[in-house]
Formats: C-alpha cells, sequence, structure tokens
C-alpha cells in the first residue's frame, strides 16, 4: 500500500500541532492560577482546588508591605469542580501578590498583579449661550413689558379681523350655482 505526497507533507503539521497543544498557555496557567484585573477589582480563578468540607479555599491579596498569606485581604474561593474563582474589589492602584491556598492546605500558586490607578475625570469646557434660549411665543427669556404685549395683540387682532373681512367679500361676489 502507497502512501500519497500530500499526507506525507500533512504529518509535520500534524505532529507541530499536538506539540503546541501540550504546551502550557503562559506563567499563569503554569502557576496554576490565573490573575486579571478590571478597573478596581482583581480577580483570580484556578482549576487546582479540590472540595473538602464544602470548602475550596482561601485566596490572599497581599500588598507591598505584607509578607505572609495570613496578612493579606482574604477572600474564600468559590466555583465548581471545573474552575473555581475569588475577586477583591475597591483595590486602590500599586502592586499586590495574589495568593491561593487549597483547602488541603496545599498551594496553588502565587503571582504578582499592577492595579493601574483610575483615569480621573477631566472637565472639558463647552460654549455657553450667552442671553439663554431665546425661543416661544413671544420670546421665551425676556420681559417685554405691558405696552410691548398690547401693540402685539392689537396687531394679531387686526390680522385676524383682516382675513376675516376678506374671506366674507370674496364669498358674497361669486355668484352661486342652483
Amino acid at each position: 500500500m502507497s502512501i500519497s505526497k500530500p499526507l506525507l507533507r500533512l504529518g509535520p503539521t500534524v505532529a507541530a500541532a499536538a506539540a503546541l497543544a501540550l504546551m502550557p498557555a503562559g506563567p499563569a496557567a503554569a502557576d496554576g492560577i490565573s490573575v486579571s484585573t478590571t478597573g478596581n477589582t482583581v480577580s483570580v480563578s484556578t482549576t487546582a482546588c479540590t472540595q473538602i468540607n464544602g470548602h475550596w479555599g482561601t485566596a490572599s491579596l497581599l500588598s507591598g508591605g505584607q509578607a505572609n498569606f495570613s496578612q493579606g485581604r482574604q477572600v474564600a474561593l468559590s466555583g465548581t469542580s471545573s474552575g473555581q474563582s475569588a475577586a477583591w474589589s475597591n483595590v486602590s492602584a500599586g502592586t499586590y501578590t495574589v495568593i491561593v491556598v487549597c483547602s488541603n492546605g496545599s498551594t496553588a500558586g502565587t503571582q504578582s498583579v499592577v492595579v493601574s490607578p483610575a483615569p480621573s475625570p477631566s472637565a472639558s469646557p463647552t460654549a455657553s449661550p450667552s442671553r439663554g434660549v431665546m425661543g416661544g411665543v413671544g420670546g421665551g427669556s425676556k420681559d417685554y413689558g405691558t405696552v410691548t404685549a398690547v401693540a402685539g395683540g392689537t396687531l394679531v387682532g387686526a390680522g385676524v379681523l383682516g382675513t376675516v373681512l376678506y374671506l366674507r367679500r370674496r364669498n358674497t361676489a361669486r355668484p352661486t350655482h342652483l
């Protein structure tokens, strides 16, 4: 039985893909934990712990001056057998160390993380109208007084009266058809 040339060329490619799949994803995966930050929240996840007496383990967030697990901000791991996680909120900017200890006492991993300062809101100047809104019936932002209101009302009344007279004369000038 002979093997065709395309299959012989495919062999090294398949072997390289299998070797890449077996390599660890990076230092976080090799260490047993994965740490990430979003804003001022630090979260850690792992698959290394097993549940004992209803507990997965504990994660601790240590700041620069803290040296051991018990000095950090501790949070219980939660999750399932496929993955456990913990999170800390309102973490100020700085460099921290995350340590995860499983409920059986073994350390799942240790990793450093940098929390960046939150961007401060900046005020941007905007153009504002200097005289306010001038829309509306009769001007929305000025009081013109009684004399102006009476004069305006007189003009409107004269316009309505003139329109009515024009329409009546027009209708009377036409002959009606029977």
